[in-house]
């Protein structure tokens, strides 16, 4: 029979949302159900309301109604299958750097970063692999979308996760993304300052500019500078968010006129350019300069993808040539 439980966040569990807590834990309980459950009162962290989307942290508790047989037939490591030789491989290939306190990876495009509707393999679930010598589970401390390669950096201890998600949120963080645009900014680099909003559910989630009065308006802005150009058609552009919203740079780089290749869900037809330029999504998290857990600053890079490594060779960019066109922001 059901009844009403108190579960602790778990040490793994740090920085999960509570939607993806509940994926986790119960994976037959859909997400509209639990959101009557949380406009009811029926969850609640710490005794509290919340939303889907809050972040956990270790040791909280959350409160668990009566779900229903059905929906409470579940492993509590649901999320975390055994991983194979062939993924532990696979992951241990993309480590860019590694030290006692941070993994840094090189995500490749296609890979999500956490599970969700129809997303069964994702790098979360591809942690343990990345324990090497260490006790504690790597934990994730920040994102990149599915279809974004780059720079992702993980936490190897409770310790180091707490000191990035500070770093992250007084941006103590400095991320440098590289896209393909279709069409050239004008002008050629500037400051993107544009409240974005949410809209559609876990899964289907898209941003658009703020209206005023837009109860989920929040604040974003990206620097952009165009690195190189192949006529008026095709930019190498690099993108610096100073926010971290959903979508931020895609939605952005949309909002200039010139979507970037490949990204259909912003820039619609008119973001597939055509010919031998792959359809994928260009749009690299080129570098990240973060304050390192330990002391001092941690500066990494991470090379293109191949779909975008074609493009580049295509239209005769020297990724190799690009300097900071942000050097002089850091002060």
């Amino acid at each position: 029979m059901s009844e009403v439980r108190a579960i602790s966040v778990k040490e793994d569990e740090g920085d999960l949302r509570l939607d993806r807590w509940f994926k986790r834990h119960f994976p037959l309980l859909t997400h509209s159900k639990l959101e009557k459950l949380l406009r009811s009162g029926q969850v609640r962290v710490d005794g509290g309301r919340v939303k889907s989307s809050a972040r956990l942290v270790p040791g909280q508790t959350i409160r668990v109604p009566p779900l229903g047989d059905d929906e409470t037939k579940a492993s509590p490591n649901a999320g975390h299958k055994p991983i194979t030789e062939e993924d532990e491989k696979f992951i241990q290939s993309l480590v860019l750097h590694k030290d006692k306190s941070i993994i840094v990876l090189n995500k490749p495009s296609g890979l999500a970063v956490q599970g969700g509707t129809n997303t069964e393999r994702h790098l979360d679930g591809l942690l343990d692999a990345l324990r090497f010598d260490a006790a504690e589970r790597p934990r994730l401390v920040h994102r990149l979308d599915r279809d974004t390669s780059g720079v992702l950096v993980i936490a190897r201890t409770l310790k180091a996760a707490n000191a990035l998600g500070k770093a992250f949120k007084h941006k103590d963080a400095w991320k440098v993304y590289w896209a393909l645009t279709v069409g050239l900014p004008s002008p050629r680099r500037g400051t993107i300052d544009l409240a974005l909003a949410k809209q559609g559910g876990l899964g289907r989630e898209r941003v658009h500019a703020a209206e005023e009065g837009d109860e989920d308006a929040k604040e974003a802005t990206t620097h952009f500078a165009t690195v190189a150009n192949a006529g008026q058609r095709l930019a190498w552009v690099a993108f610096m968010p100073l926010t971290g919203r959903t979508h931020q740079i895609r939605a952005h780089a949309a909002y200039l006129r010139t979507p970037i290749a490949g990204d259909g869900k912003y820039g619609g037809a008119d973001a597939h350019p055509g010919g031998e330029i792959p359809r994928q999504l260009h749009l690299h998290a080129r570098s990240i300069d973060i304050a390192h857990p330990d002391g001092g600053w941690l500066r990494i890079e991470a090379p293109l993808p191949p779909h975008m490594r074609k493009s580049w060779e295509l239209l005769a960019f020297d990724p190799e040539d690009d300097g900071n066109p942000f050097a002089e922001l850091r002060g």
